[in-house]
């Protein structure tokens, strides 16, 4: 015997005047913005975010995202593997002496660029100072 399930809200459904049934995600529009939500998703972390912003400049090395973006070893690595497997960043490994890493961001990374520069804009007009310099 299976036992009964708890609904959440989202999961009721609504009665529409065609007598077909919406959900309420339907209703709120929220199908409209997962393609926004998903891209949050896959860039939206703190570290995600600085990473890519970060790499925007141009090619770095491991220990100069390190310190540009404040991030402890391991949390950079991560994100820059995560990064890596969705397609945003590109790492090369050159072989000399001292062995060297590099990033940089890829086709898709870097048409994130027309992005930050809106988020920046948005941010000047909508943000106060003390919210910007965090």
């Amino acid at each position: 015997m299976s036992s009964p399930q708890t609904k959440s809200r989202d999961d009721e459904a609504t009665p529409r005047s065609d007598g077909e049934n919406e959900s309420d995600a339907d209703q709120h529009g929220h199908d409209a913005a997962c393609p926004v939500i998903a891209s949050i998703e896959q860039i939206g972390s703190q570290w995600r975010l600085a990473v890519l912003h970060e790499l925007l400049d141009g090619e770095q090395r491991f220990n100069e995202l390190k310190r540009s973006t404040d991030a402890n070893a391991r949390t950079l690595s991560r994100v820059l593997d995560d990064l890596g497997e969705m397609g945003f960043v590109e790492r090369r490994i050159e072989e000399d002496s001292p062995i060297a890493t590099y990033y940089s961001l890829t086709e898709k990374g870097k048409s994130l660029e027309p992005v930050f520069d809106e988020i920046e804009c948005w941010a000047g007009s909508w943000l106060d100072e003390d919210a910007l310099e965090k």
